[in-house]
């Protein structure tokens, strides 16, 4: 994988880019079953944070992170920021003095992004939230460096994860958040925050498929 910090920017400018392509497709779905602002919240997050690090230099990724991360917090309402904000926030203090992601860098983000979520949101998986999407990716990366698979079989195949996991959300009541109210109400439904991280972990995979293909 090794990601550069150049590479990393640039990432981060193309999930600003897709975010902001699917905003009202975000928002509709979060329309059905929950305040109907995710999309518009998220857009507005990582706007802002592509403001924050465009044209600065920094000496590692964690920096980069934890810039994210605050400008989410500071600048997204309802549940998506302090979650979104917490997981870029714990995932920078793994990049402290580091330049470049790797693939074992990857799977520790995902893990101390998932444990951050569950504290936060004191969900799990199966509640019909995001982590529906990251854990599932979680474990084909684990189980792709374990068994030495390509880099990008790995991440193909926890994007194909990720998926299922937005697909499974369609079938079960959600148990977390506004959606909880609406309780079976909300089976048929896939969850917005599920749907967003896969785009995010769609955007790592064609990123990294576009710079070392």
């Amino acid at each position: 994988m090794g990601l550069t910090l150049k590479e990393i920017l640039y990432t981060f400018e193309k999930i600003e880019n897709k975010i902001a392509y699917h905003k009202q497709f975000l928002t509709d779905l979060d329309a059905a079953i929950g305040d109907g602002d995710h999309g518009i919240n998220l857009n507005k997050g990582f706007r802002v944070a592509k403001e924050k690090i465009k044209d600065r230099d920094f000496k590692d990724w964690g920096e980069i992170f934890k810039t994210v991360g605050m400008a989410i917090v500071s600048s997204v309402g309802g549940a998506s920021g302090p979650l979104y904000g917490t997981a870029f926030m714990k995932a920078s203090m793994l990049g402290k003095g580091k330049t470049e992601i790797t693939m074992e860098d990857f799977r520790d983000i995902l893990k101390v992004s998932i444990d951050g979520i569950k504290m936060r949101g004191k969900g799990e998986k199966g509640d019909k939230t995001m982590l529906d999407a990251l854990i599932p990716a979680y474990d084909e990366v684990n189980y792709g460096i374990e068994n030495n698979l390509s880099e990008l079989n790995t991440l193909k195949n926890s994007v194909e994860a990720a998926r299922n996991g937005v697909e499974y959300t369609k079938l079960i009541a959600a148990r977390k958040g506004r959606a909880s109210y609406l309780g079976d109400r909300s089976i048929g439904h896939q969850d917005p925050g599920a749907t967003s991280s896969l785009m995010i972990l769609e955007v790592v995979f064609d990123t990294v498929n576009e710079l070392r293909s």
